[in-house]
């Protein structure tokens, strides 16, 4: 018994010896955390959700976006970090929407011993030069947004200054999302197509901190966000929106910009009765008429497939939440 004990717990130790935690998280690791992604992957694993969807997604409002991610079960997608102890986003170019797939990094206070440890784990994992704050661009690919927890540090907490901001923008064409500060704010703001949202900005030098993981989940204050992610950035606050849900998102949220525009036209046009916030008329009545109006719409946002799809969907859910009722 006690030869198979030790048989045991030697097996145990070489397990973990085997696998030891990866600083930049592995393509086959990255697969198996967004394995409900059924679609194309960039080389390092993460989804690859269209540039399609990624455009069609800047025009649609926090909360469509929202409402659809809390109906499929995601409900701390959202952050702003507006409350009575945080500061805020500095956003770098307010007036600009920014979506893009995520690119993970995980900061933290320097500790000697767990440096070294990331240092040599990652020589191991091929990675032939210092582990700095510059380990995370490298992985940056067209369509990616540099997402990054330096846990609120401001003073002696900036990521990146406009050098570093320019080799962003040259890999992404996007920007980053820091929980933490930056420097440079004027040379960044420079950088044409580029934005940031921050916590801050001061002029020291990044001093006092270690990269722990790249590609591996990291909290941006009440969100988990997992590299691949697609991103929405907006004045409002950020969403992080798992890249299986994305096309779903898209087209939920086309369709209830639509249905609030029909709305609003009939409410212009005193198409109907208007009494206590509500429209009187039968439900089959301005379901009929909405189509009849979908069908006259110049321009869908959404091609005739997806909205026919999409509505017959939304029948079909109707019908279940009446038999639910009943």
């Amino acid at each position: 018994m006690k030869k198979i004990f030790l048989l045991f717990f030697a097996l145990v130790l070489l397990s973990f010896d085997s696998t030891p935690q990866n600083v930049v998280w592995q393509p086959e690791t990255i697969k198996e955390l967004t394995s409900e992604w059924k679609g194309e992957r960039t080389p390092d694993g993460r989804p690859k959700v269209s540039d399609e969807l990624l455009e069609r997604l800047k025009t649609l409002s926090m909360e469509e976006v929202w409402s659809t991610l809390r109906r499929n079960g995601y409900q701390n997608q959202f952050e702003n970090f507006s409350g009575t102890y945080e500061n805020g986003w500095k956003i770098l170019h307010p007036d600009q929407v920014m979506t893009g797939r995520v690119v993970t990094a995980q900061f933290m206070p320097l500790r000697k011993d767990f440096d070294n440890y990331v240092q040599k784990q990652a020589e191991k994992e091929g990675t032939k030069t210092p582990v700095t704050n510059y380990a995370p661009i490298i992985k940056l690919l067209d369509g990616d947004v540099y997402v990054a927890d330096s846990y609120g540090k401001i003073i002696e907490g900036t990521l990146i200054g406009d050098n570093l901001g320019n080799a962003i923008y040259r890999a992404g064409k996007k920007g980053v999302i820091f929980n933490g500060s930056v420097r440079d704010v004027e040379g960044l703001s420079q950088i044409e197509g580029f934005n940031a949202w921050i916590r801050g900005s001061d002029p020291s030098a990044i001093n006092q901190m270690m990269i722990a993981s790249v590609n591996a989940p990291i909290r941006i204050g009440r969100v988990t966000v997992l590299p691949g992610d697609v991103v929405l950035a907006k004045t409002t606050g950020v969403a992080f929106i798992p890249p299986h849900l994305v096309q779903k998102v898209v087209i939920s949220g086309e369709f209830t910009a639509l249905y609030d525009e029909f709305t609003r036209f009939c409410m212009k046009t005193n198409k109907y009765e208007y009494v206590n916030e509500a429209f009187v008329v039968d439900d089959e009545v301005f379901e009929r008429d909405f189509k009849e109006w979908l069908d006259k719409y110049p321009d869908l946002p959404l091609s005739r497939q997806e909205l026919d799809d999409y509505m017959k969907e939304r029948d079909e859910r109707r019908k279940a939440a009446e038999r639910e009722g009943r």
